[in-house]
């Protein structure tokens, strides 16, 4: 079997240095021989190692220099202490330092390997988590976060402001708009980002294990307790704990839940312990947190608790400017997911999606494009390749259709969006020719294309390059 890490050993009695060779060459392992510390600072720095193997008591520089300098300059490279002197005092010294282990010569074929073994091992796993936390943090960074439009410009320089700080986070807004994606947001970009995040979504877990799942519980606090549970709040300590759905807590447990927000302890279920963690709280919900309060559903005292900085998630219909950057990107993501040919949009489906109202917000829009791009014969998206609500919505005017609510209406949403349609259907007729296009909405061509630029309208014929801006 061929492991093809590389070891460099450090060795100043030439049997010992040939023996190790003999085992780790056979092994597998390729394998450089030095035999003093001076030699193998110099190996160290013109080639990288996985492992040094290195005696402590060499002539000159010792192993324990060998180490300091491995710590401080090539941290990727593990490093095993072997000494025919083994007392506690070194072992502990080298341990601290940095060592992964610590082995007594002369030394046992089978032992070195499996300690060697385990070793890279090791540092195969810690590659893989920092690779991972790089890669939550490219992905959850403030540079990929979609959306120009005032409303998400707004959010975007909130989140900017607070995520490195520890104060608590409410976010507010309907199903499907992005909360979650801002609660990592904020984490991966705070000085918590190394710690962990944990979500707990409070709706989706029953009342009667929810109490459990947050602060853990001790063996035999109840029926099928048969050993300790660390809870959420513990596994978040040192990062970030994210409490999505937070108005279907119990009474009961909004009690406890305050306890932590005011001074970061509790006991588990069946302790008399006290346990304090080191953790930043983001709530978020998609209910009216002040009317539930008023109507006793939810705790005031918490509540105040939790709105201590709120951000409002606008839904997807109030930043209509920010759905053709949204789809774009939704349909490159999905074409390259799903190994499809990229797609595009047609102005007549554009101008559709531009009307929708989106209950289910940028999700929906999400899993439309989804749909899209694997149902899509063609490379264009036209009207007919829409589901059936949509072409509901085809022969009414934005005007003419506009229903008034009971709550309201916000008017620059509404005429941003009939303004983007007009333009659309100018841009169209004219085949995009921008000055024919001024003509038929009597507009100069420099205004026609500030209101395009601001309006985020592009050619149908290219995908323009996106911005470095996601939600």
């Amino acid at each position: 079997m061929e492991h093809h890490a590389s070891i460099l050993v450090i060795e100043d009695e030439r049997a010992q240095r040939d023996a190790l060779q003999e085992i780790l060459s056979g092994a597998g392992y390729e394998v450089e021989t030095v035999p003093d510390g001076e030699t193998g600072l110099q190996r160290l720095e013109e080639q990288p190692f996985d492992l040094a193997l290195t005696d402590l008591a060499l002539p000159g520089l010792g192993g324990l220099d060998v180490l300091k300098f491995l710590v401080r300059h090539r941290p990727d490279c593990v490093c095993i202490i072997l000494t025919g002197y083994a007392t506690v005092k070194t072992s502990v010294t080298a341990m601290r330092l940095g060592a992964y282990d610590y082995l007594s010569k002369p030394v046992d074929p089978q032992e070195i390997l499996l300690v060697v073994g385990r070793a890279l091992e090791h540092k195969r796993l810690k590659q893989e988590n920092l690779q991972l936390k790089k890669e939550l943090h490219k992905r959850f960074g403030f540079a990929n976060i979609i959306g120009t439009s005032e409303a998400i410009t707004e959010i975007f320089e909130l989140i900017r402001k607070v995520a490195d700080t520890d104060s608590t986070v409410l976010i507010l807004g309907d199903s499907g708009t992005g909360k979650e994606l801002i609660a990592r947001a904020m984490h991966y970009n705070s000085h918590r980002r190394q710690g962990p995040l944990i979500p707990v979504n409070c709706a989706a877990i029953p009342e009667e294990l929810l109490e459990s799942e947050l602060f853990g519980h001790e063996r035999g606090a109840f029926t099928h307790a048969v050993r300790t549970r660390i809870g959420r709040f513990e596994q978040a300590s040192g990062g970030t704990i994210f409490l999505d759905e937070i108005a279907d807590m119990s009474p009961g447990l909004q009690v406890k839940i305050l306890r932590v927000l005011q001074d970061r302890s509790f006991e588990r279920i069946g302790g008399l312990k006290t346990i304090r963690v080191d953790i930043r709280i983001i709530a978020a919900t998609n209910q009216n947190l002040e009317e539930m309060v008023r109507q006793s559903r939810f705790r005031e005292d918490l509540y105040y608790r939790l709105n201590v900085i709120p951000i409002r998630v606008p839904p997807l219909r109030e930043r209509a400017s920010d759905i053709s950057l949204l789809a774009t990107s939704f349909l490159k993501e999905f074409s390259r997911k799903k190994k499809k040919p990229l797609k595009r949009l047609s102005p007549e489906v554009l101008d559709l999606l531009l009307r929708y109202p989106w209950p289910g917000n940028v999700r929906e829009l999400e899993n439309l494009m989804e749909r899209l791009v694997i149902l899509t014969e063609g490379e264009t998206v036209g009207v007919d390749d829409l589901p059936e609500r949509f072409h509901l919505r085809q022969s009414a005017s934005p005007a003419a259709s506009q229903e008034l609510p009971e709550q309201g209406i916000r008017l620059t949403t509404a005429v941003q969006e009939f303004e983007r349609s007009l333009i659309l259907k100018a841009l169209e007729k004219s085949n995009w020719v921008k000055s024919r296009a001024a003509q038929l909405l009597h507009l100069n061509r420099t205004t026609l294309l500030e209101k395009m630029k601001k309006q985020n309208i592009l050619p149908p014929v290219s995908l323009a390059p996106l911005p470095k801006k996601f939600l």
